[in-house]
């Protein structure tokens, strides 16, 4: 069996590996001639029996893979999405219903599906100049507006609003600058901020049967420019209410947006009113450490993806898995606070605490790190496990402190 996954890069990465595991024999195929370091670094070019890069010869890229004999193609990470279901769609090999592909990257379309699918979105319009954004904001009769790329991830460019003047402000800035993946933002969306519980759910679909893996609940701080920070996520159990409340709704999303045969990561705010849709993305969760879920949880997204690929019929006995081996499970986002140098010795400090069982860095020693703004510039993350919520707490109180002392860094000229 040979797969191709365009862009390997994040959690797409731990799918190739568990996937030459396997024995599946994979090949890797870039959909931009550029792509940031952010997303390069987990990228291990052994995994692959051939490494393609980038072309912008589609139709001889099609023929080339035709020649390998490919079953399957798929988004290893958001940038590869356009491109894997639409190889996919030239090769006649399984993939998402072709029709509504640009519904799962374009923000706007995505809402318009989901609405058109009878589910809640937040009230929306897609501006094209700063002044449109202003003027919007001063007709909707918002409190609150959010303003972000039309395409992009990690909240890149995403803003919160409370007046014309920041919703004009926070227009330019993304108009005048390219998103996560480097491409240009022709286009903004700018939309009502919705307020509740902010959950993510990861699944994967086959033959349009869709299968949950995790529930994870987001907290997020503001940051100190008016953009959401991540600061830690906790599993949610299936079983539960809004676990149940929670699956039943992104199945009907996945439906609405034709994702049939491939994972999704899709963000939910549960509001007084119910649940309404932030986004969804047709392919693996990002950020996260699929061995440490598959110990705590018992399946991770990866995991349920290898089985979707490997053995379909395994799916069928799929259930999702409420345990977390006794402990008390919390995925942690690094924030630095200092622009400095990345220290060589942080990672070390923090995989000294008790209760932290996995660290992944997303910065080298000796580069510049700025402070964090979004997803795109933490140094990274931690996944801490305790018996305890008090003993979890307290080592993650531990590690914040030290991000104010400044551990990440260490000043320029050092």
């Amino acid at each position: 069996m040979k797969v191709v996954i365009v862009d390997g890069y994040s959690t797409g990465a731990a799918l190739v590996r568990r996937l030459a595991e396997a024995g599946v024999e994979c090949v890797h195929v870039q959909s931009h001639p550029d792509l940031k370091p952010f997303f390069l670094r987990a990228f291990r070019p052994e995994d692959y029996v051939l490494d393609l890069g980038f072309t912008d010869d589609t139709t001889a890229l099609v023929t080339q893979l035709r020649r390998h004999h490919v079953s399957l193609v798929l988004a290893g990470t958001e940038s590869g999405v356009l491109l894997a279901e639409s190889l996919a769609h030239a090769l006649g090999l399984p993939t998402n219903e072709p029709e509504l592909l640009h519904a799962r990257r374009d923000k706007a379309l995505m809402a318009k599906a989901a609405r058109a699918a009878g589910l809640a979105t937040p009230h929306s319009t897609v501006v094209r100049s700063p002044r449109a954004a202003a003027d919007w904001f001063a007709a909707s009769g918002l409190a609150e507006a959010v303003v972000k790329p039309l395409a992009s991830a990690g909240t890149d460019g995403v803003t919160f609003c409370h007046s014309p003047e920041e919703t004009a402000r926070a227009g330019h800035a993304i108009l005048s600058s390219r998103n996560a993946f480097g491409e240009p933002n022709h286009a903004v969306l700018v939309q009502e901020r919705v307020h509740g519980d902010e959950y993510y759910i990861n699944t994967v679909s086959s033959a349009g049967v869709h299968h949950t893996a995790e529930i994870w609940r987001y907290t997020k701080r503001l940051g100190p420019a008016g953009t959401p920070i991540y600061d830690f996520e906790e599993p949610v159990a299936p079983a539960s209410a809004e676990g149940q409340v929670l699956m039943s709704f992104v199945g009907k999303v996945l439906d609405g947006l034709g994702i049939a045969e491939t994972p999704a990561h899709t963000e939910v705010m549960l509001t007084s009113d119910g649940p309404v849709l932030i986004e969804t993305g047709a392919r693996l969760g990002g950020a996260t450490a699929p061995d440490v879920v598959d110990t705590y949880l018992g399946t991770s997204q990866t995991s349920l993806a290898v089985a979707a690929i490997t053995d379909p019929p395994s799916l069928r006995s799929h259930r999702p898995a409420d345990a977390s081996g006794g402990h008390r499970l919390r995925c942690v986002e690094f924030i630095n606070h200092h622009r400095g140098i990345a220290a060589a010795e942080a990672l070390t400090k923090i995989s000294e605490l008790p209760s932290v069982v996995s660290v992944s860095h997303a910065a080298d020693p000796g580069t510049l790190l700025e402070p964090t703004t979004d997803l795109l510039t933490s140094p990274g993350y931690a996944y801490l496990a305790a018996p305890s919520l008090t003993e979890l707490t307290g080592d993650y109180e531990t590690l914040r402190a030290w991000e104010h002392e400044g551990i990440y860094t260490e000043p320029p000229g050092i």
